[in-house]
């Protein structure tokens, strides 16, 4: 696109609301407008310059303040939704591996139809979905492009802003004003003094001052927006492999189970622990909750060893290299190589094997025990004077579907077996289903497996978790409230002072903000210098009186 030239001479970028060099109103609309917008400086930004290529278009769309709105809007929507009803981690479900049904019978027993349909959309893991991460991206590119496009021409221009600027300029600033001095030369000398003194930097060139203060809280919103790019980077690192992992796993007592997320580590629990709460240990307000509830825990954890595949080690090899002994209790982690291991939850007394005998019915004769490992169980069992039993089906946690034996999970919650039995006389075998507390028969049988008695063991709910991203979160949060600072306790002001023709005086002033502080200021020093009277272009009423009068502070307020 072509350039604008100023009647100074000065060729300004396509779009330039102020040119560059005198500061004379380039577009019509800055032209007939009775303030100057000093968003930007008036400089063209590459949004409102190129618009041709593919590449001008996906800048323009991201570069816009709706657009980027109406990213922040959908965020904040979709993230809202995903706290409705409790999101995937929070189900308790038998496994973190567990089966995308598991989830469903979950929020669909809970929730009726909403939670299916919570399910259905993907709601219920909303925060690891591709498309809120998509959302969360386009965020970022958003913020990123929005402030390139703004900070970088701002920054060219105040790095560069002249000190002597057309008089059309300062006429179209808010703190405008006007007059004749006896001694213009001598007022911008002394205007000059009161101004450092009010601690400005102070520029003086043909016969024109410009005093400015407080430029860098112009930047506050772009630290702001660098902290939240850097904030979102983070959250984005926490989806690749080895920067951030939160995981669970339920380890049994004398399980030696694979740590999730920690490749190459394992754990084996040797012994969990719970310790309650005795009335002699309880004063007289918790004796009451005692004898309420029944049992409180004092403490409970979990006795392990932390063991490690050698790196040097086959592929496939099951040796393990010991590292170290450790009871984790609540608030007291594993600690190793970056992760951290909590006790979180614990199980009582789930069932680890069930012993059995094989007898005959008439004559009770026994022909031994068998023991049924619940995690593992062995198919078949030779027991005495010739006697076999196969295990034909297990159903770890038993339930009845369309008439069919089924189980509802892997944990052995309520097992059932279907056992065939041979003995010498009964070379055929028989078959028998035997479930706690219920033995079903297709034919009359003359042996049965007779329960004998149950091992239990139990489990350490365990956590896992391990962040390379918290410190680039915190650092984006703190670089985020700088900005915040930055933008709201400091403003950027500047005085322009300058000879017209003959003894005449122009003043003119501008800030980010805080206009009052700004005049008090431009007040001491209109008094010191003996300068123009000036006026409010936004205050009509308030009008700094000249010579004597200091305007009243009820008017500046008005």
């Amino acid at each position: 696109m072509s350039k604008i030239k100023c009647q100074c001479g000065h060729e300004n970028p396509f779009g330039t609301v102020l040119c560059e060099r005198c500061g004379r109103p380039q577009t019509e609309e800055a032209k007939k407008s009775e303030l100057v917008d000093m968003r930007y400086e008036g400089s063209s930004r590459r949004s409102q310059t190129y618009n041709k290529s593919i590449v001008d278009k996906i800048w323009n769309f991201f570069s816009s303040v709706k657009v980027g709105i109406g990213i922040i809007v959908a965020v904040l929507v979709t993230a809202s939704i995903g706290t409705i009803f409790p999101q995937k981690l929070y189900v308790p479900v038998s496994s973190p591996l567990s089966s995308g049904a598991e989830y469903l019978a979950y929020y669909e027993r809970l929730y009726g139809f909403f939670g299916t349909i919570y399910y259905k959309f993907g709601f219920y893991d909303m925060y690891n979905s591709w498309w809120f991460i998509t959302l969360t991206g386009m965020l970022g590119a958003s913020i990123i492009i929005a402030s390139v496009d703004r900070v970088v021409p701002l920054y060219k221009s105040l790095k560069k802003q002249r000190t002597k600027r057309h008089p059309s300029f300062m006429k179209k600033q808010r703190v405008y004003g006007e007059g004749t001095s006896e001694n213009p030369a001598g007022s911008l000398v002394k205007a000059e003094e009161k101004l450092k003194e009010l601690r400005y930097n102070v520029k003086i060139e043909d016969g024109a001052l410009l005093a400015e203060k407080g430029r860098f809280a112009r930047w506050g919103p772009y630290v702001n927006h660098a902290g939240i790019i850097i904030f979102l980077f983070g959250v984005l690192l926490r989806g690749i492999p080895g920067f951030y992992v939160d995981e669970t796993m339920w380890l049994r007592e004398g399980e030696t189970r694979s740590i999730p997320g920690a490749e190459g580590y394992y754990l084996e629990s040797k012994n969990f622990i719970l310790e309650n709460y005795t009335k002699d240990d309880a004063d007289d307000v918790f004796g009451e909750a005692l004898d309420r509830v029944g049992m409180i825990a004092s403490n409970y954890q979990t006795d392990v060893a932390l063991y490690k595949i050698p790196d040097d080690a086959v592929v496939g090899s099951s040796d393990f290299e010991f590292v170290k002994d450790y009871s984790i209790i609540v608030n007291k982690p594993l600690k190793f190589d970056g992760f951290n291991i909590f006790q979180m939850d614990y199980r009582l007394d789930e069932l680890k094997s069930m012993t059995f005998e094989l007898t005959e019915k008439e004559t009770d004769k026994t022909f031994g025990q068998f023991t049924v490992d619940l995690a593992e169980p062995t198919k078949n069992y030779e027991l005495e004077n010739g006697a076999q039993v196969r295990l034909m089906d297990y159903y770890p946690d038993f339930v009845m579907t369309d008439g069919e034996p089924d189980t509802k999970s892997p944990i052995p919650n309520n097992p059932a077996f279907i056992f065939e039995m041979k003995t010498p006389d009964k070379p055929a075998g028989e078959r028998s289903f035997v479930a706690i507390q219920q033995t079903l028969e297709t034919e009359l049988n003359d042996y049965k497996v007779k329960f004998v008695s149950a091992e239990t063991r139990d489990i350490s709910g365990l956590t896992i978790r391990k962040d390379k991203t918290l410190f680039i979160i915190l650092l984006g949060g703190i670089i985020f409230m700088i900005g915040v600072a930055q933008g709201a306790y400091w403003n950027h002001r500047r005085i322009w002072i300058q000879q017209g023709t003959g003894n005449e005086l122009l003043v003119a002033g501008h800030t980010n903000k805080n206009w009052f502080k700004l005049k008090q200021e431009l007040n001491q020093v209109k008094d010191f210098a003996a300068l123009p009277t000036y006026t409010d272009r936004q205050d009509t009423d308030a009008i700094l009186e000249d010579k004597e009068g200091e305007q009243s502070k009820w008017d500046l307020q008005r």
